[in-house]
């Protein structure tokens, strides 16, 4: 599945400190559960990361023009 790609699965997330100093993430679904382990400086990456997407998703949903889901056409390209 590629991050675009849209999907009926629901899950739950939950993220927060574990008692050995490391933050989790923890992603719980019909019959999934899976426990992600971070060290702090892995997890302020992510959330930089995490934080730099929803900027780009912003912007993104304020200039997009919805895409037709007609396919493009095959050939050489026009000038």
């Amino acid at each position: 599945m590629s991050i675009n790609k849209e999907s009926d699965i629901a899950a739950n997330l939950q993220i927060g400190p574990t008692d050995l100093g490391m933050v989790r993430i923890y992603v719980e679904g019909e019959g999934i559960e899976l426990p992600l382990d971070f060290d702090p400086d892995e997890a302020t990456e992510i959330a930089e990361e995490l934080l730099a997407a929803a900027e780009a998703a912003r912007e993104i949903g304020q200039g997009a023009k919805p895409k037709s889901d007609k396919p493009r056409p095959k050939g050489p390209a026009r000038r």
